[in-house]
């Protein structure tokens, strides 16, 4: 993952990353995607969110339960 954030950084291929992931080894990556222009938004769990990631990237969110009940109704 860090290298395909890398390489739409650095060959221009988007201006805006989404990122669904709490994994911290992705922070270098990640900081210099938004040193080369790009904008990376961190999508994380609430019950365990990343403060690192919360802390490095431009914009985040934080994913609760009641988030995917309709999708889990719908299952059933």
């Amino acid at each position: 993952m860090a290298v395909d954030i890398l390489v739409a950084a650095y060959e221009k291929l988007c201006d805006h990353i989404i990122l669904v992931s709490s994994d911290t080894d992705l922070l270098p990556a990640v900081k210099k995607a938004q040193e080369k222009g790009v904008s990376v938004e961190y999508i994380g769990f609430s019950h365990k969110p990343s403060l690192a990631m919360i802390a490095n990237c431009a914009e985040s969110r934080l994913l609760k339960k009641e988030d995917f009940l309709s999708f889990i109704n719908q299952c059933n």
